[in-house]
């Protein structure tokens, strides 16, 4: 039996919209491209408000300012990924931010490929990750507590 690795992934993700548009990138995922929010991980050392800023210019060339924290995701559980067993442990930090300049632009070498705005009707048709479901539903439930109960 192969040992379970156990992995820890701490990110900071956006919820842009603008014009009732969501503001996507493309995941480079193991089982394919899907849509995602920009945004990623929390490098060691660094504040999450300042990665999810540094997340969305790489991704998408934007410069974001932060509004507020939505709230955050957590989940825990096993996950395999080409072979290897995690004992996997995401933490996504989520906030609701826009624009403040720059412009479309892709990511090269990195983990995603593409960024997009789409219409907020759209989104669930484009079969995205499911913290773009989570992060939608902070949007419009504001829990106090910053999650939603039952959902991680």
């Amino acid at each position: 039996m192969s040992e379970i690795i156990r992995r820890l992934r701490v990110a900071a993700y956006a919820v842009i919209i603008d014009d009732d548009r969501m503001l996507l990138s493309r995941w480079r995922g193991p089982d394919g491209p899907r849509w995602i929010l920009p945004g990623g991980g929390v490098d060691h050392g660094e504040d999450p408000y300042d990665a999810v800023i540094r997340e969305v210019f790489e991704e998408t060339g934007y410069h974001a300012a932060v509004d507020r924290l939505l709230g955050i995701q957590n989940l825990h559980g096993p996950l395999s990924i080409r072979d290897v067993e995690y004992d996997y442990h995401r933490i996504r930090i989520m906030y609701e931010a826009r624009v403040v300049g720059g412009e479309l632009t892709f990511e090269v070498g990195g983990s995603t490929d593409q960024a997009a705005w789409f219409p907020l009707d759209e989104v669930p048709g484009l079969d995205p990750v499911d913290s773009v479901r989570y992060a939608l539903a902070l949007l419009r439930s504001s829990p106090a507590g910053g999650r939603i109960a039952g959902s991680t």
